[in-house]
């Protein structure tokens, strides 16, 4: 009976320790992003065509040489072996050819500052079919002592090119915060927080 007990007890424990939140975004509101690296890079644009789900989508046009790197998530307060698994739609027309849009990802250890950047934590590296609405997803598992991540829409195409991204979900452990555009943090808002965003 002690055994059994026991193992109770080690098994409500480790369900704590793994706890998970799952958050959406669905760019229904007025913001796009975060923010984007390099500067100036996308021009981003809410549209109601083509949409995944509600009535509005982010349109990314490229506007710079670079790789564009738009910040649509930020997770703060992780610890090593947290895992985190973000998604999001993405939308392209052009078969194994540019534009084409991946999740992708970075450590940044700075709470107050979503441009802090501590190294690449990679992400997703195939561009999809092409061939109209697609699901991206990724999980990273946090190591090397990185307390947050911020999840980027990486846009792979010629300057003009455009792709879009909708309906984004990042699943993170209880405790940490997650932050959409706007700085909408869902870890401790109310419902009337979340209403009065809109």
């Amino acid at each position: 009976m002690r055994t059994v007990f026991f193992a109770a007890i080690v098994l409500a424990a480790s369900s704590i320790a793994i706890a998970q939140q799952t958050e959406y975004y669905g760019w229904e509101g007025t913001a796009t992003l975060l923010s984007m690296y390099p500067d100036s890079c996308v021009e981003a644009t809410l549209v109601n065509d083509p949409v995944h789900g509600g009535s509005q989508s982010l349109e990314l046009e490229r506007l710079s040489d670079g790789t564009p790197q738009a910040y649509v998530a930020w997770i703060i307060g992780l610890t090593d072996g947290d895992e985190v698994t973000a998604s999001f739609w993405r939308y392209d027309i052009t078969p194994a050819a540019a534009p084409s849009c991946r999740i992708w990802a970075h450590w940044n250890d700075d709470p107050g500052d979503v441009n802090g950047y501590a190294g690449s934590a990679s992400g997703n590296t195939e561009y999809g079919p092409g061939t109209g609405w697609d699901e991206t997803s990724y999980t990273w598992t946090v190591i090397d002592g990185h307390t947050g991540l911020v999840i980027e829409a990486r846009v792979y195409s010629n300057p003009g090119d455009i792709v879009w991204v909708d309906d984004m979900t990042v699943t993170a452990p209880t405790g940490t915060t997650i932050v959409f555009p706007g700085g909408l943090s869902l870890e401790n808002t109310t419902w009337g927080d979340i209403k009065a965003t809109f």
